[in-house]
């Protein structure tokens, strides 16, 4: 009498979660003076385009990161004796990520040699939508402030390589930044 087995596939184990590699590009800069207000330097990656949604604004512009699937929305205004409403405005949207957030560590931006002032916010948790934040300012005639953000629901603890690579390249855009 032959025997008969039901099971012939052999067993086969889950595999284990796992993200993908992310490839980051070359690090190079290029200056990029074709705003009205103020010019640094950008990473030759990064692609800058005007803000759709605010079509008049003068130096609203988006600094698009194809590669890594991000924006850095940057905006300006002139400052008339409001600057203590655009640095309140500035901190108020740093601090609604606050639900989400289990770290946010701010650190002063001090130039004096270009007159370029500011606060920058490093946002940190799981699902933060916008790990980085920060204003520029002269104290009295200009006012910038950026803010990156992923064009993707974000899970910030896979993501943390890209956050500090592009963290560095906004740490270098600051450094060179410069009013006209």
């Amino acid at each position: 009498m032959p025997l008969a087995f039901g099971c012939t596939q052999p067993y086969q184990s889950p595999k284990p979660k796992g993200w993908m590699r992310i490839a980051l590009p070359a690090r190079e800069y290029r200056l990029y003076d074709s705003l009205v207000h103020f010019s640094f330097e950008k990473p030759t990656y990064a692609a800058i385009e005007p803000d759709s949604d605010w079509p008049g604004q003068t130096d609203w512009v988006n600094m698009q990161f194809p590669s890594l699937n991000a924006t850095l929305h940057i905006s300006y205004k002139p400052v008339k004796n409001d600057l203590r409403e655009y640095i309140d405005d500035a901190h108020a949207m740093a601090m609604k990520h606050l639900p989400k957030a289990n770290m946010i560590r701010d650190s002063l931006i001090i130039n004096p040699e270009k007159d370029v002032y500011g606060l920058i916010y490093e946002i940190g948790g799981r699902g933060v939508a916008s790990p980085v934040q920060f204003y520029l300012t002269d104290s009295t005639k200009h006012f910038m402030r950026a803010s990156l953000y992923f064009n993707f629901r974000p899970n910030n603890d896979s993501i943390e390589p890209v956050i500090g690579f592009l963290r560095r390249d906004l740490l270098h855009m600051i450094e060179t930044f410069g009013w006209k």
